[in-house]
């Protein structure tokens, strides 16, 4: 199809959506951008999927679920390259180390890491690491946590629709601004796989998920006046240490997953 495709779901768009959100060998077609964003969840959920076999590999030979939380951990970072993480730590360090939009912006594009974002990126590990642990104790993590990929990624691109760019360039501007009904459809079908998965907590899992993603919004409209590919990798790591917490307090509660 040419450039200038404008239907609102294409099958080939979750193609593009794991190849932009992770560095499995994919073959894409760039040229529908933001419209192929509603299946980001989808991509979210072959990398959990694909986590979750060497994490169960790992308990079934014995090792234990402190273990088992690094190999997850580890399977999501390097099968995404990192994006989020990298998006975290830069939007960390501009948003708290400059002191009006411009700036901010600019520090966010220096490759180089300062504190806030080192102690963002600890922060986030060390959370995840925990509760994706505790959930693994548990014995309630698998559909649990492809409902929190699904969910977390999904999020990014409610900001990703809701904010306009903050610069002229950058990977979300290349790719333009996702539609409103395509960012509605890609969160409600997280939410169906939520409810599916996790049931009643699946529901609460999507009211935190839509309230991260406003938060997002809000601070990125107020510090740089709208969104970056930073912003939006951010928006998944706070939304899904959110959503892992969520499952955690779900499974202490003996709710049921």
């Amino acid at each position: 199809m040419p450039a200038t495709d404008t239907s609102p779901f294409r099958p080939r768009d979750i193609n593009t959506a794991i190849a932009l959100l992770t560095r499995l060998p994919v073959r894409a077609d760039f040229s529908r951008g933001a419209r192929a964003a509603w299946a980001y969840g989808l991509a979210g959920a072959v990398l959990a999927l694909l986590a979750a076999l060497p994490t169960a590999a790992a308990l079934w030979v014995g090792l234990p679920p402190v273990l088992a939380a690094v190999i997850w951990l580890t399977g999501m970072v390097v099968m995404s390259g990192a994006m989020h993480e990298d998006g975290l730590a830069d939007t960390a360090d501009g948003f708290w180390g400059g002191w009006e939009p411009a700036r901010r912006l600019e520090i966010m594009k220096d490759s180089r890491i300062g504190a806030y974002g080192v102690i963002a990126l600890c922060l986030s590990l060390a959370a995840r690491w925990g509760a994706i642990t505790l959930l693994l104790e548990a014995d309630v993590w698998l559909f649990g946590m492809l409902a929190v990929a699904m969910l977390s990624r999904s999020a990014m691109v409610l900001v990703m629709s809701a904010l306009p760019h903050a610069r002229a360039n950058g990977l979300s501007h290349a790719q333009g601004r996702a539609p409103r009904g395509g960012a509605i459809t890609g969160f409600a079908l997280a939410a169906v796989v939520a409810f599916g998965c996790a049931g009643i907590p699946g529901i609460a899992m999507t009211g935190v998920a839509f309230v991260m993603a406003a938060l997002c919004s809000a601070t990125a409209k107020v510090k740089i006046g709208g969104q970056t590919g930073d912003v939006l990798g951010a928006t998944q790591q706070v939304t899904e240490i959110a959503l892992l917490f969520t499952l955690v307090a779900a499974a202490q509660f003996s709710w049921p997953l």
